[in-house]
Order: C-alpha cells, then sequence, then structure tokens
C-alpha cells in the first residue's frame, strides 16, 4: 500500500493542483468579498454555514477530501465504470421531473433537507468518462457515421434531458465535447456546419426574414452556377446544394420561432436580444416582456440592465481595483446573481485590470496543463478523458467572461472553481483529480 501511494505521489501533477488550490481561494474570497456583512466576526462566520462563503467554504473541505480519495482510487476504476457512470448520470436527469424543485425559473435541482443537488452539473463527468470510454474501443472505427452518430447520442442525450428541465444554457455546455470528437478523427465540416447553423441563427435574429431568404437564394443560386460542370457530371451535387439551401431557409424561417418561442424562456429572449442590441419581436414577447419604458419610450430590458451593470462594475476596477470590500457595484447589490454567473464582477472591479489578467492567466496555465497533460498520455482513454476536461472548462470560462462584459448573451452559467455552488465545485473537482489520477499512471494503457 505505502509503494503504491509512494508510485501515485511521484506521478501526480503538482502544478495542476497548485492552480486548482489557488483558484478555490479566490473564488472564496471574491464570495466573501460579496456576501459579508461589515461588523460580522470573520472566523466564525466562515464555519458556521449560515452565510454564502461560509457553505462554499464547507463544500471546498469536502472537495479536498473528495479529490483526495478520488487519488488513492486505482486509475482502472474509472474505465471499467464508466458506462456505470453514465448511466446513473441519465437515472439522476430522470429522477429531476418527478421530484424536481423550481428554481429562478428553471426545473433541474433536486433538493435534499437543507441541501441541493443539480445533476445536469453532475453528467459532464459521466459523459467525460463514457464518451471517453466509446472512443478508446480498439475495435471502434470512428471515421464510419454510425460510430460517430453513436458518439453523438452519447453527448446529446443528457443534454436534451437537460433542455426540458428548462436549463438550456447548461446544456449547450454538452456542445464542447465535440472538439473531443474533432480530435479523435471527426470531419472538420462537422464543426464547420456547427457553426454556420449558429451564424445562420444569428443572422436570422439581426435581419429582415425576407432580405435573409433572398440572400440565401442567391447564394444557392451562384454555388450551382459555379458548380455547372461537376453537377454535369453528377447530378447528386445539385441536390445537395438544393437540399442545403432548403435546411437554410427552414431553419431561418421555422427554427428559430420555433426555438424562441416554445424551447426558450422569457429571461433567455431578453438575454440574447439584449446582447445584439435589438428589441424583441411582437411574436417573441411573453408574460410581461416588452413593456415601453416611459422615461426612454423603450422596451424595457432587465437582461440589459443587468449586464449594464457588470461592464459599469468591471470598467470601475480600473488597473488596480478599488479592493476587496470597496466595490460599489458588488458590495451594494446592484449586479444581480453576483456570487454565481457575475462573479467575475467581484475581480474585476475589487483588483482591477491587473487582477482580471492574473484570474485570465491561471485560467490559460490550466487549460495548457491540461492539454499537455492529454497529449502525454499512452492510453486513448485517458486522452480522450483529458479533452472533455479541457473542453469543459475553456466554454465554461469563455462563456461566462464573453457574458460578464456583454460580449455573450447571460445563460447562466457558472465560472469554473470561482462560482458559488456546491454541486459545481465538486463536479469540477472530481472533473480535475480523475484527469489527475489517469495522468499519474499514463505509463499504463487502460482499456
Amino acid at each position: 500500500m505505502s509503494q503504491k501511494k509512494a508510485e501515485i505521489s511521484k506521478g501526480v501533477d503538482y502544478i495542476l493542483i497548485i492552480v486548482y488550490l489557488v483558484l478555490v481561494a479566490t473564488g472564496l474570497m471574491a464570495i466573501f468579498g460579496v456576501t459579508y456583512t461589515e461588523g460580522d466576526p470573520v472566523v466564525q462566520s466562515f464555519i458556521g454555514y449560515k452565510t454564502d462563503y461560509s457553505r462554499q467554504f464547507f463544500y471546498a473541505c469536502i472537495s479536498l477530501v473528495l479529490g483526495l480519495f478520488i487519488l488513492l482510487t486505482d486509475s482502472k476504476f474509472f474505465p471499467a465504470t464508466a458506462n456505470l457512470w453514465y448511466a446513473g448520470g441519465i437515472l439522476l436527469l430522470l429522477l429531476v421531473f418527478p421530484f424536481h424543485s423550481s428554481v429562478k425559473g428553471t426545473e433541474s435541482i433536486i433538493r435534499f433537507g437543507g441541501f441541493q443537488f443539480q445533476p445536469a452539473e453532475f453528467c459532464k463527468v459521466t459523459v467525460a468518462l463514457a464518451l471517453a470510454k466509446y472512443l478508446s474501443d480498439p475495435e471502434l472505427d470512428f471515421s464510419k457515421t454510425r460510430s460517430q452518430l453513436i458518439a453523438t447520442a452519447i453527448v446529446m442525450a443528457p443534454a436534451i434531458l437537460t433542455i426540458f428541465q428548462k436549463e438550456t444554457g447548461l446544456a449547450l455546455v454538452f456542445c464542447s465535447f465535440f472538439f473531443v470528437m474533432y480530435r479523435e478523427g471527426l470531419p472538420a465540416i462537422i464543426l464547420v456546419i456547427g457553426f454556420a447553423i449558429a451564424a445562420l441563427v444569428v443572422a436570422t435574429l439581426l435581419m429582415d426574414k425576407n432580405l435573409l431568404a433572398v440572400i440565401l437564394t442567391v447564394i444557392a443560386a451562384l454555388v450551382v452556377l459555379f458548380s455547372l460542370r461537376q453537377i454535369r457530371r453528377d447530378k447528386a451535387v445539385l441536390v445537395k446544394i438544393i437540399l442545403i439551401w432548403v435546411l437554410c431557409v427552414g431553419i431561418q424561417r421555422f427554427g428559430v420561432p420555433f426555438l424562441f418561442e416554445h424551447v426558450l424562456g422569457k429571461h433567455q429572449v431578453e438575454r440574447i436580444y439584449s446582447t445584439i442590441g435589438k428589441e424583441i419581436p411582437q411574436e417573441y414577447l411573453k408574460g410581461n416582456m416588452g413593456e415601453i419604458d416611459a422615461k426612454t419610450g423603450k422596451q424595457s430590458n432587465t437582461a440589459d440592465y443587468n449586464v449594464k451593470q457588470s461592464k459599469i462594475a468591471v470598467g470601475s476596477g480600473g488597473l488596480y481595483g478599488k479592493g476587496l470590500l470597496s466595490g460599489t457595484q458588488t458590495r451594494y447589490g446592484f449586479v444581480p446573481e453576483q456570487r454565481t454567473d457575475f462573479i467575475f464582477d467581484t475581480i474585476g472591479e475589487g483588483f482591477g485590470f491587473v487582477g482580471s489578467i492574473t484570474l485570465l492567466g491561471l485560467y490559460i496555465l490550466l487549460l495548457f496543463r491540461i492539454i499537455r497533460i492529454a497529449e502525454r498520455q499512452r492510453s486513448t482513454f485517458s486522452r480522450c478523458y483529458a479533452y472533455g476536461v479541457a473542453s469543459v472548462f475553456f466554454f465554461h470560462i469563455a462563456v461566462n467572461v464573453a457574458m460578464t462584459i456583454g460580449l455573450a448573451p447571460v445563460i447562466g452559467i457558472p465560472l469554473p472553481l470561482i462560482s458559488y455552488g456546491g454541486t459545481s465545485l465538486l463536479t469540477f473537482t472530481i472533473l480535475l483529480f480523475i484527469l489527475i489520477r489517469l495522468d499519474a499512471d499514463r505509463q499504463m494503457v487502460l482499456r
């Protein structure tokens, strides 16, 4: 046993652990800066489980114990039980439907007494393991369409269930696993198509529908004109062009309206239109959306207010910031969801540009370290899992920071290891420490 511990400690990536600890400590400090009430005894309030920062401290302690437990677990356990993890995650998602508690418009949380748990967060771990298990099958030919569809189903099944729980933002995180498939041989054209569809959705929101339909038709006609030689040799080329045109017009005419009217919630529609700077069309209005502000004569938009206050907080920090407990925007509740979705504001206002860049530098170091770990693995399972971890972290970091400064819609996903939330912290801890454990045995080939 002692020999095994010595081997594990020798192979552990301590740089990754140090970065993890620094980020968790930074998160505790940021949450303390937002929720601390002047006059409260700091030490007693930290251990009393009555304040947000004391609860996060409790979750951090549990995370450290859990991380140590994972490091002492046999690395073969994870590939051997990957499918069981996935089945358990799907089961938890299904249990949400009869036992959920509605929290801030979502139905993705299960309560246990004073605790609450969000299975969709935990499913990031289960999908990373299951996808790595599938892609590491020695008999798998990932160049075949059937194999690619199975991998897509592994990723999209929990995403679809999460959408039905009104947690569309979190469901988008699962799309990051397509980068893992790309690393293992998924044709780049699939990613290009995905980005093209996203661009088409944005264009539909920004442009007149009839004008966009005309533009799509003109583009299709030009493609046909420049492809006449290929079309004469193979009529299937013309059929493909027509099908792509029909798909694009269908997305523009029917797909986007269906998405905004029946899938996205009121707050999500508001956030998207706030980001692109346009008023919400009449056909997408829900409830009290689009009420005219008496002063400005324009539609009132809560999401627009949130983002403006967020940018004020980040910008007011200047170069070095106002200090941890001195931020006016963050201390006096001007920014909503300050401890969760907009926790980056606390760093920006409290520690300024220098603090923000330092935090982003830590994240970049974390991502580069994970990718380096991925590329030194002898095991396909470990490599695929590592890229899954990198993809999830990158998506969370990029989207959270972008929405904080108004470059992306506010879709409500936390900043990894920083934002308040026990499920989020435990999930990212499990993701990282399983990777560290697999890397400690990188000389082994795990199946």
